[in-house]
């Protein structure tokens, strides 16, 4: 918002000069963004008066005229097309410095002489007006400083305000705030009701009292338009970068300024039987006073008569009811929209009204009568004419109401760490028109004014003390607390840790939603009933995720689509099973990899990565925290998964997760023409491991035997693992995995399993017998669990 400094002043005037005031309103919130001088730097201009314009002698476009300033004539030559005799205009006389470093002197013009100048709005840098002279007003007193008389020596401010302070967008509402800050008195505008001088009114019928609980009409009859504005006031609205129109829009606009209540003018004779305040219909048609046609949505509250739509409640009128240079008799608005109901509604066709941009941050709810009288005297005043009774029509139970609040004394120092003194709370609040009534010497009840509609709970009680206070005047203390370092347990693997594993594996961690579109939620959990969204941000982002994986394939394909097709990604986040009775948020890891098993580069073949590449990072995960062992993966099904390279991953009976490849039916679902590997873990179940213990290192020889055995095909290598390593004994140190044949010299129903094992005893050198024996024992472990047989 733009406001003059002057007119600030005259409601309240504190004795500091621009500068402090500019840097206190940006200490308490209201940030000063510009300040700007409202007119060019020029001194030795006077309202002067034109006697004479006659024609040059020598030029069809110069006057050749005489020009007063109160006491003497000059003859001065003028090309403006509006100069002309009882004109009053600025006059630089002989000396004056203009903007720009321009010094007046005396001149000949076509040979004939000129003793000044006559100024336009431009060359003074008052205005933008360059087609002629700058008329002023017929009372201008003649030989008087025209930055005097016009009041130039001011400044016109630039405030950026928060949505939430919408009370401070006008003069009335930032007089209160400065008087608040420095403690002086503010004195507003008298405004007294103007009594009717006739009955004429128009009926008023608000069908939607939610959106609009106040509205009140008022007939102004035999208005004549012809009459400017006075010049006092267009400078004021210039000054708050608003262009004077006509007397009627300007009064409006002048006392939105004034007081921050937007008002609205009708021309009377367009409005057919009564007012009504209604949402509109479906595919209305209304055109706007800029030109242009809007078709409405039902959701739109409207201003109209009994036949057709008149304007967008709180944001734009209608061309045909507008205000014109034939108005007559007038049909004044002024009213309290719901800002709810507002929000947003400019914007959604393109417009930005300072009625709809107030509105939107709030509007005092008890303003609204007092603007109409302020308006309807300004009127009377400019443009004459005579007014009706106010109609008002008003539903109390919607106006907005605020709960006394309570506020105590030790809340105010634990936030602002300031022991406040009781009456400096209570002087305070009440200069910003907050009513409080003392309960005690530790609290206050604080009743929240219709203007302070961002004032709701206690905290913002502590704030508004906390601004006007000032903070940069409230103590500096350093948190106090006992803390204690908290123990890092080394079985333990965090999932900060897991996360910068999968990332030195070549990984790039994905950040995805936690809903996502239904038929994504069928397709990876068929037969789950999703977890709906109530008010979902769309269609497609309307279920809770259940497993991780469907934003990780999105992410995957939003890769693929753009020629990525080396791709390893994971996530760590929450899926949510069950419904809202039982529902469970359970953290989870998982991942994906495509594409190529090394980046491309001369020293990498172009082999594409497989089920063991992810296995190998999997297992890296699970032995991160010290207990690999602890771990199995046997043949499972998943209905995202391919059959036969799918497994689950098990902890002592209890399911950790899954890994496996993308079922190839859900692959070209999803248009996805490469294999895709996946997995999928529940954090709690990887995150305990096992404290590694030192053991001392055995300086005696390891023995090492190789061992190969048929079993049936269908036996995992991982049971025949399990079973060897309990077969083997204490000294069993390694134990490798290192083939698995089946093909030319085996039954067809069998396979043969390799491993290598290495025995080491801790004080002394192992004898043949000894390992002999350990292998015998492994042999007829191994015969009576798979009936195993050694390969030959």
């Amino acid at each position: 918002m733009k406001f003059s400094e002057q007119w600030l002043r005259t409601w309240v005037n504190p004795q500091v000069s621009r500068e402090e005031l500019v840097a206190r309103l940006s200490m308490v919130g209201l940030e000063v963004d510009a300040v700007t001088p409202v007119a060019g730097e020029f001194s030795g201009v006077i309202v002067g008066e034109v006697q004479s314009a006659e024609q040059h002698p020598d030029a069809d476009k110069l006057r050749v005229c005489r020009v007063s300033n109160g006491s003497e004539t000059f003859q001065v030559v003028c090309g403006a097309p509006n100069v002309r005799p009882g004109l009053k205009i600025p006059f630089a006389q002989i000396g004056a410095q203009l903007p720009g470093d321009f010094k007046i002197k005396k001149a000949k013009l076509r040979g004939v002489e000129s003793n000044g100048m006559l100024c336009s709005e431009t060359e003074l840098q008052v205005g933008t007006d360059d087609s002629g002279l700058m008329e002023l007003a017929g009372d201008a007193p003649v030989g008087s400083d025209l930055r005097v008389y016009l009041g130039l020596n001011d400044a016109s401010i630039e405030i950026g305000l928060t949505p939430n302070r919408g009370d401070c967008l006008s003069v009335a509402g930032l007089a209160r705030e400065v008087g608040a800050i420095y403690g002086a008195t503010v004195a507003p505008v008298d405004i007294v009701p103007v009594a009717a001088s006739h009955d004429e009114v128009r009926p008023v019928e608000v069908l939607a009292p939610a959106a609009c609980p106040r509205y009140l009409g008022r007939v102004i009859r035999n208005v004549d338009l012809s009459r400017p504005t006075p010049l006092w006031m267009v400078e004021r609205l210039r000054r708050s970068d608003i262009r004077s129109i006509d007397a009627v829009v300007d009064v409006t606009n002048y006392v939105m300024l004034e007081l921050g209540q937007p008002l609205h003018a009708f021309d009377l004779a367009e409005i057919r039987g009564g007012i009504r305040v209604r949402m509109a219909e479906d595919q209305e048609k209304l055109v706007l006073l800029d030109g242009q046609e809007v078709t409405l949505r039902s959701d739109t509250l409207i201003i109209a008569d009994h036949q057709r739509a008149l304007a967008i409640a709180g944001v734009m009128g209608g061309e045909h009811s507008g205000v014109s240079a034939a108005t007559q008799d007038l049909f004044l608005e002024s009213a309290f929209f719901d800002t709810i109901a507002l929000a947003g509604k400019a914007r959604s066709y393109g417009l930005h009204t300072d009625a709809s941009h107030r509105y939107e941050r709030g509007v005092d709810s008890q303003l609204a009568r007092r603007a109409m009288e302020r308006s309807t005297a300004l009127l009377l005043d400019i443009v004459g004419g005579s007014a009706g009774p106010v109609v008002e029509a008003v539903s109390d139970a919607d106006l907005p109401r605020v709960a006394p609040i309570l506020l105590r004394k030790d809340r105010i120092e634990q936030m602002l760490g300031l022991n406040m003194a009781g009456d400096q709370v209570v002087s305070l609040l009440s200069a910003l028109g907050l009513g409080v009534a003392e309960l005690g010497e530790e609290s206050w009840e604080v009743s929240v004014p219709s203007h302070r509609f961002d004032i709701s709970l206690e905290v913002d009680l502590i704030e508004e003390l906390g601004r006007l206070y000032g903070y940069d005047r409230l103590p500096v203390r350093y948190p106090q607390a006992r803390l204690a370092p908290e123990a890092n347990p080394e079985s333990r693997a965090e999932l900060p840790a897991l996360r910068r594993l999968l990332v030195a594996r070549g990984y790039q961690e994905a950040i995805t939603y936690s809903f996502i579109d239904p038929k994504m939620f069928e397709l990876f959990s068929p037969g789950t009933e999703p977890l709906q969204l109530a008010n979902p941000i769309s269609s497609d982002m309307a279920a809770m995720r259940a497993t991780l994986w469907p934003g990780l394939i999105k992410a995957l394909q939003y890769n693929l689509n753009r020629q990525q097709t080396r791709v390893r990604l994971f996530e760590s986040g929450l899926r949510f099973v069950g419904q809202l009775g039982a529902l469970k948020q359970e953290p989870m890891l998982a991942g994906v990899i495509t594409g190529s098993r090394l980046p491309e580069g001369w020293g990498n073949d172009r082999a594409a990565a497989d089920f063991y590449d992810m296995k190998a990072d999997v297992e890296a995960l699970l032995g991160y925290a010290g207990n690999a062992t602890a771990y199995g993966f046997a043949a499972a099904e998943h209905p995202a998964l391919h059959p036969g390279q799918t497994a689950r991953i098990e902890r002592e009976g209890r399911l950790v997760g899954y890994i496996g490849s993308l079922h190839p039916e859900l692959a070209a679902t999803l248009g996805i023409d490469q294999p895709v590997y996946l997995f999928e873990l529940l954090v709690a179940e990887i995150s305990e491991g096992r404290l590694p213990r030192f053991s001392e290192l055995s300086r005696f020889p390891e023995v090492r035997r190789d061992l190969a055995i048929l079993v049936a095909r269908e036996v995992p290598a991982d049971d025949v693992l399990l079973c060897i390593r309990k077969a083997a004994g204490e000294n069993l140190t390694d134990l490798k995995l290192f083939d698995v044949y089946q093909g030319k010299g085996i039954d067809p129903l069998s396979k043969s399993v390799a491993v290598g094992l290495t025995w080491q005893h801790p004080s002394r050198t192992l004898n043949d017998d000894e390992v002999s024996g350990a292998m015998q024992q492994i042999l007829s472990s191994l015969e009576e669990r798979f009936n195993a047989t050694l390969r030959k």
